[in-house]
């Protein structure tokens, strides 16, 4: 039974992106459980100016297919094992993704380094964490303005930025274009493997 933060989401949503399908991960615990009844709910949606997007399960759609956007060869293998033991369900508008970790937690995972930040223990705790603050952890207000100036986005598309975050980039027209989702997180996975592991602060040189 869905909480109700997650009530107060899909009321927010536009969706679903798939056709209606009954979701079954074969978990009895929370996490997959809530996603799976979620899904089977809305199978898959947009929310605050489509700056969060929840990936449709099976079938045709509209944006990534779950269980293709988590195939290995789909983009993970770029990042070299660091974001195999995420399971991401959706993403914001820049491709920061929300995810599942091992099964238990919820987290944000960030392509540009591979490291993620925790959220909380179940999509209840995600779904307030979107809606305590839908401007940054939602994107609201960047896609609201992008659409404004630049018209939306396809739903396979995200915005990376031209030079990354990681390196002083910053949110700006002139520092994003408009990529495939898939490319996007491709293009950093190398990236993300070289600087996973070094220190704040500490002097990158990247690798060709």
């Amino acid at each position: 039974m869905l909480g109700s933060k997650l009530r107060e989401l899909l009321g927010r949503a536009r969706g679903p992106l798939g056709q209606a399908v009954s979701v079954d991960f074969g978990d009895e615990h929370t996490p997959l459980k809530e996603l799976a009844e979620l899904l089977s709910e809305m199978n898959g949606f947009f929310a605050f100016n489509a700056g969060v997007q929840i990936f449709h399960a099976g079938g045709d759609g509209f944006g990534p297919e779950l269980s293709y956007w988590n195939a290995r060869e789909t983009w993970k293998e770029a990042f070299d094992g660091l974001a195999d033991k995420y399971f991401c369900f959706g993403q914001d508008i820049l491709g920061m993704q929300y995810a599942i970790q091992e099964g238990t937690a919820l987290v944000r995972f960030d392509p540009e380094t591979a490291r993620s930040s925790h959220i909380g223990y179940s999509l209840e705790d995600w779904a307030a964490w979107l809606l305590d603050n839908p401007e940054i952890n939602g994107t609201s207000i960047l896609a609201k303005v992008w659409q404004d100036q630049k018209g939306p986005l396809e739903p396979g598309q995200r915005l990376v930025p031209l030079k990354f975050f990681e390196f002083g980039g910053e949110v700006s027209f002139d520092n994003l274009v408009v990529k495939d989702a898939v490319e996007a997180m491709r293009v950093r996975g190398p990236i993300a493997v070289q600087i996973h592991d070094l220190p704040p602060g500490s002097e990158i040189r990247l690798q060709s």
